[in-house]
């Protein structure tokens, strides 16, 4: 977990939390902001039924509890992805705000800005809260703005794993996530060298990225998988069958795009009737369904905008009806 520091003295972090109330408000005021308090299931486990956990908090790793909704911290970085925001404190309260509002799983990578957004979370956020968990990734090269490379070797993994250390002035990453599967690169070189860097104690979790179940299983042939992070949305259905492989395992699964990025949402009837009937955004109800679809469903909605950022953390109070998620659940197959 992130850092831990002694509770004596109550300083307080430059949002006005103290670390004692954090971890309480964020695992039980927090959780019951972002869940609405309730906790019924709304039906089978399937990949057509709606299966809302009972328990609005997942053990990443089965030892790091967070709220399942979480934030994503590539949007705080400059256009594109590139470099500084154009308004760094306005970023700062971003993150700032999140952690008001009871978010207590940060992902991030190496390559927002890149460095940019590991940077700034350390200024906005140290000393860390305990029961904050930051999440960070690496295996994604920058040439330039626009542009990903991914890169697997394992000598510059491990370098990446210490300069993220050093951003974000932590001894141990919480969750250490491969961005991408180097297609150059065997997987088992690339995990054996975090493998090797778990082992020294300086990452916790290891998860991955844009995988298959057969990825993940061959994995975890060379070390313990707790998370995978593959974009997923109401329109894009792609990973389906690795989201099922991790319900059956037992894996956070951490949808990116989870609204669906850049192409935006097709509202739909459904999607908009739900968001009146609800007095939400359709934003909102599209984050709802994803908590609805399943147990180990994490998203981690990112904005550069703390209006954005205060609806999105207020969706999870959002409880569809059955025939509402199952309605909205057939827009996959339209458009």
């Amino acid at each position: 977990m992130a850092q831990k520091f002694p509770e004596s003295g109550q300083k307080r972090m430059d949002n006005g939390i103290t670390r004692r109330t954090f971890l309480g408000m964020s695992l039980a005021s927090g959780a019951t902001l972002l869940a609405g308090g309730s906790a019924t299931i709304f039906g089978a486990d399937s990949s057509t039924t709606p299966s809302l956990a009972t328990n609005p908090v997942w053990k990443l790793g089965g030892d790091l509890p967070v709220n399942r909704l979480g934030f994503g911290a590539m949007r705080i970085t400059g256009d594109g992805v590139w470099g500084w925001p154009p308004d760094r404190d306005n970023a700062l309260k971003v993150v700032r705000r999140a952690v008001e509002l009871g978010v207590n799983l940060i992902d991030t990578a190496d390559a927002y800005g890149p460095e940019t957004s590991e940077l700034l979370i350390a200024q906005a956020l140290h000393p860390y809260p305990t029961g904050l968990v930051i999440a960070t990734k690496g295996g994604l090269t920058r040439p330039g703005p626009g542009q990903w490379v991914p890169n697997g070797r394992p000598d510059y993994l491990k370098n990446c794993v210490e300069k993220s250390l050093k951003r974000l002035r932590l001894d141990r990453i919480d969750l250490y996530q491969l961005h991408r599967v180097d297609p150059k690169v065997p997987m088992e070189e690339s995990l054996g060298a975090l493998k090797e860097i778990q082992s020294a104690g300086k990452i916790r979790h290891v998860g991955l990225s844009e995988v298959s179940p057969e990825e993940i299983a061959r994995a975890r042939k060379v070390l313990p998988i707790v998370s995978v992070q593959n974009q997923y949305n109401i329109g894009n259905r792609r990973w389906e069958k690795t989201l099922v492989y991790c319900e059956k395992e037992g894996l956070g699964f951490m949808p990116w795009s989870p609204i669906g990025g850049n192409r935006g949402l097709k509202p739909g009837d459904a999607l908009e009737a739900a968001a009146k009937d609800h007095n939400a955004t359709v934003v909102q109800v599209a984050l709802a369904w994803l908590l609805q679809r399943s147990p180990v469903m994490l998203p981690i909605p990112g904005t550069s905008s703390v209006a954005h950022l205060e609806e999105n953390v207020a969706a999870a109070r959002i409880k569809l009806a059955p025939e509402e998620w199952k309605a909205i659940d057939a827009l996959a197959g339209q458009g």
